[in-house]
Order: C-alpha cells, then structure tokens, then sequence
C-alpha cells in the first residue's frame, strides 16, 4: 500500500500506527471479534483462517510483507473480523487503529483511492478464484495454489521451499488431502517437487506450472 502513497502520506501512516511483533503461531486477532485495527504487514507471513460448516479451522489465504489485513471490517460501523489472522512466522506489524483509520481517510484522499484500488483487487482475485473453482480440475487448482505459495516464499525459482503442510494446501485449494498427496506425489515422481514432513520444495517451476495450466 505504502509505495502508491507520496511521502508525506507514507509518514502520515507511519506516524499514527504501532508496530506489533507476533511470534511464530501467535494469532493476530480471531474471527468475530469487533474490528479494532488494521494491520500493513511489515515483516513476516500470516494464515487467514476461517472455520467450515463443522467448525474445522481452514486455511483461506497466506498474506506476506506489504499486504494489508482486517481493513475490510473496518469499512463497517462496529464491524467485526470475518477471519482468524495467525501469524506463520516471526511477524511484525503496523497496526492502524480504528480512529486513525478513518481520519486517514478523510483527510488524505490519496489514502482512499488506494484502498479502493486494493480492494477491487481483492474482490477480482476472490472472482478468479470462485470461476477455478467451478470450472478448474482439483488437480491444475492444487497446482496453482502451490504456484501462488512459492511466489509468496521465494519467487518460485528452483529450490523455493514451501512449509506448509498437505492440510494447508488441501484448505486452499478446496480439496481433500488424500487428493493433494496424490498430485504431489506424482509431481514429485516427475522431479517437478520434493517433499518433506511439513514441507514441500519447488525443484521445476517451469514445469509445475505447465501443469498448472493443464
């Protein structure tokens, strides 16, 4: 958020947050509790957690430095957390209290337009997601959400390792975990991944993600 913001706004930012350290496992803030703050991700990897039908505890979304969380129940009056934000990681925070969010707002109108950028962004990402999920094989979707893991830890180059476990991706993608250690076994059979206990090391990129695409 912050490097579409002149430098007066960044400081403006900076000014009004505190910075939070999370250690590895500590959550950030639970699902359902009332919306008080809004966290830049400074430092660090976060899980968003949200809970299914039985009451499981999924993972949705892992977030890494520079992106925004719990901005969305802020917009609401008395808005309350639609997730459990965890952190992965040693994790530090700027967290923006609810008054200084809004004075944000209103008083630097560059601040608003870029929200609103982040959300349309947002909204667009959950649509491509929603549009994989009805038309994708669980296989390519699998694929893709370890794509998307690889960037988030190291660029997706050869060598990146991902750690998290089968449960995790299985969460992300929308599929049982039996499916996810099927795919990733026969990836790792065709020396596109090596797999570990908890972790799961990008050898071909390239070629995981021709697969992806399949």
């Amino acid at each position: 958020m912050l490097e579409h913001l002149q430098a007066d706004e960044v400081q403006r930012v900076i000014d009004v947050s505190r910075r939070h350290h999370y250690a590895t496992g500590e959550v950030i803030f639970h699902e359902d509790d009332l919306a008080d703050s809004m966290h830049v991700i400074e430092r660090g990897r976060v899980a968003v957690l949200v809970n299914n039908a039985e009451g499981k505890q999924l993972t949705f979304q892992v977030m890494g430095a520079g992106e925004l969380v719990g901005e969305l129940s802020l917009l609401v009056p008395d808005g309350r957390r639609s997730a459990t934000v965890q952190a992965l990681e040693p994790t530090v925070t700027l967290a923006i209290g609810r008054a200084e969010f809004e004075r944000l707002l209103r008083d630097h109108p560059r601040v608003s337009e870029v929200l609103l950028r982040l959300l349309t962004a947002h909204v667009l990402r959950l649509s491509d997601r929603l549009r994989e999920m009805l038309y994708l094989p669980v296989e390519a979707r699998i694929r893709r959400r370890l794509l998307d893991l690889a960037d988030a830890y190291g660029g997706a180059r050869p060598g990146t390792v991902v750690p998290l476990r089968q449960e995790d991706l299985a969460s992300l993608s929308g599929a049982a975990r039996a499916t996810v250690n099927r795919v990733l076994r026969q990836d790792e059979a065709a020396g596109i991944v090596a797999l570990e206990r908890r972790r799961v090391i990008i050898r071909d990129p390239d070629h995981l993600r021709r697969r992806a695409e399949r």
